[in-house]
């Protein structure tokens, strides 16, 4: 059953992705089990890649380029259209903006950035979703948020990365307190990048009469162009604001999360504390 939906939710990468393969594989005069020889998979998986009743993961494109290819280097362009095509509906369009933005000043409240996700806590927060979702789709979710992390490492131009995370998504346990306890860790090394600036809003700040983030999350983006957007998503739906007026207004609530939070040092601090406290 779970193959018969994966071909019928298939994306246009996946479908072109099999069908490439297939022609290619024919055009070399190679069986399906020949082709899995040549790139440590069965002939089955080679089969259900084809038909897409299970579309190539990152791992099996890179061993398609090098096994039948051709140094054309078309499964080496789909990789980057195979993991746009696993991100859920409400985020496909803005996953590509993000990719290539300028700069990024997020605000979450409620779990960890999946920018700054381990693929343990990852895992853990997909897997408990609701409704529940297939193995394999977990799995493909997790690829395609672990891949976001190559922004990180990106250059020409480097992104500046910015982070005012809420106390209570470093406190709020996913999976394990072992998963959110190297969540914290991984969180601490981020920050100490050149190009990331991470904060903590204390769960206290409302006691001082204040509290500019109770609205929710937002994460403003300079695109490539230099435009600048907001993006904003709840209940799996999402919105990215455009509208100059819009933008302004969010931009200077942002700002004054941003003052209200821990300085980056003291937020460091604060998270690296957490991370080694004992928990059961």
């Amino acid at each position: 059953m779970a193959r018969a939906a994966n071909k019928a939710q298939a994306g246009g990468a996946a479908r072109m992705v099999a069908a490439l393969a297939k022609a290619l594989r024919e055009q070399l005069g190679l069986t399906q089990e020949e082709v899995g020889r040549m790139t440590g998979y069965t002939a089955s998986a080679i089969s259900a890649m084809e038909t897409c009743a299970q579309p190539a993961s990152d791992a099996m494109l890179v061993a398609l380029e090098k096994a039948i290819g051709g140094g054309l280097g078309l499964f080496e362009k789909a990789r980057k259209l195979m993991l746009m095509d696993k991100y859920p509906p409400q985020f496909a369009d803005f996953a590509a903006m993000e990719a290539e933005a300028v700069s990024l000043s997020s605000y979450e409240t409620y779990v960890v950035h999946g920018l700054f996700q381990t693929p343990d806590y990852a895992r853990a927060l997909i897997r408990g979703s609701s409704p529940k979702l297939t193995d394999t789709t977990v799995d493909e979710l997790v690829e395609a948020r672990i891949a976001r992390k190559a922004l990180f490492d990106r250059t020409d131009p480097t992104p500046m990365i910015e982070l005012v995370l809420d106390e209570a998504a470093l406190r709020r346990t996913i999976g394990s307190w072992d998963i959110q306890r190297d969540q914290l860790y991984a969180l601490a090394d981020d920050a100490e990048r050149e190009n990331v600036s991470l904060q903590v809003m204390p769960l206290d700040r409302g006691k001082r009469g204040s509290h500019a983030g109770t609205q929710g999350d937002m994460v403003l983006v300079v695109t490539k162009d230099h435009e600048h957007v907001v993006y904003l998503e709840i209940q799996d739906e999402s919105t990215l604001v455009s509208e100059p007026a819009k933008v302004a207004r969010l931009s200077h609530r942002y700002a004054k999360i941003r003052s209200q939070a821990l300085s980056p040092d003291d937020s460091v601090s604060f998270i690296r504390k957490l991370a080694g406290e004992e928990r059961t």
